[in-house]
């Protein structure tokens, strides 16, 4: 489908009668044409888009599926040191959190707001139930995967935005205690992936 100010054309399969799918192009157009800086994608699992969502990073790595909590999470720092923070969980239909973190007269980073998101996201998910993580950043996985199985000997000395990332080793040893698994998986950035659009502030 192609759209101008002015035109819009859609190419459709030669045995197609036009006037079976006027409702399509309508929503097509509609589409198209919307003001808004998103897209607004919803998850649909039944009928013929169960192929497509099944087909996305998130679909292929089985995340659909995860019999637990699927939460994405993502951070930003937008020029002037303004921070927020959001995340979304994908079983309870467009429950998003988001928030302002920080204050900027205290200096900002881009790990702050991913570690907030989180730790928020862990904060709302019970202790006992498995957890699946979606983020962007590669930091924030690197990170707590220092953590993973080093006991004592990891320290948060000197380390950038220990303060939040302390709330998060927190959370995450609960859920150890708790016998709950918790996954982080990486996706890409701004690739139209659903959770990750939808926590995107």
């Amino acid at each position: 489908m192609a759209v101008s100010e002015d035109h819009a054309s859609c190419w459709v399969h030669k045995d197609l009668t036009v006037t079976t799918v006027t409702k399509q192009i309508q929503a097509l157009l509609t589409a198209a044409r919307a003001s808004s800086r998103k897209d607004e994608c919803q998850v649909r699992l039944t009928g013929i888009e169960r192929e497509y969502w099944i087909g996305t990073e998130i679909g292929r790595r089985g995340s659909y599926g995860f019999r637990g909590t699927v939460t994405a999470g993502d951070g930003s720092n937008q020029k002037g040191g303004k921070m927020g923070a959001g995340y979304v969980n994908l079983q309870k239909q467009r429950k998003r959190q988001q928030w302002k973190v920080g204050r900027e007269e205290e200096g900002s980073s881009s790990n702050s707001p991913e570690l907030a998101a989180f730790v928020s996201a862990l904060r709302s998910t019970p202790v006992t139930k498995p957890m699946l993580y979606l983020c962007d950043n590669q930091a924030l996985l690197k990170a707590v995967k220092r953590w993973v199985g080093e006991g004592g000997k990891a320290t948060l000395v000197g380390a950038p935005d220990a303060n939040i990332f302390l709330e998060a080793i927190e959370e995450l040893r609960k859920r150890t205690t708790a016998g709950a698994a918790t996954f982080l998986v990486k996706v890409k950035a701004h690739r139209g992936e659903p959770a990750n659009e939808e926590a995107d502030i």
